[in-house]
């Protein structure tokens, strides 16, 4: 993934109302693309401890398909992301792969996969 850009939300953004933030907490927001997926994600920064605990269980996941498993894996433990057991893909039609889930240290789950086989 590449970071398209960064950008302070502004004071009277929605952003406070759609994602139930205090007014009083400045947001920044950090736009990330991937190859032929731009702009896929938007992550909200809200500074260090304006972030309660997600809680259990888990209630959704990001789906990333990318090149390289063991690549983004190896970056993922660098930062002590915990990285789920790899389980063998197969798709509702048969394409086969890896697939991988990723704990980030902010409780936000991301599965990673490469189709190998069409």
């Amino acid at each position: 993934m590449t970071l398209d850009f960064m950008k302070q939300s502004e004071d009277d953004s929605y952003s406070y109302e759609v994602f139930d933030i205090k007014k009083s907490t400045p947001i920044e927001f950090a736009i990330l693309s991937y190859k032929d997926q731009p702009r896929v994600m938007a992550l909200t920064i809200l500074g260090e401890g304006n972030l309660d605990k997600n809680p259990l269980p888990r209630r959704s996941a990001i789906c990333i398909e990318v090149d390289n498993v063991d690549e983004v894996l190896n970056k993922c433990r660098e930062h002590n992301f915990q990285c789920f057991k790899e389980e063998h893909l197969v798709t509702h039609d048969g394409r086969e792969g890896r697939e991988v889930g990723i704990l980030d240290d902010d409780g936000n789950l991301t599965l990673i996969y490469k189709i190998e086989k069409k």
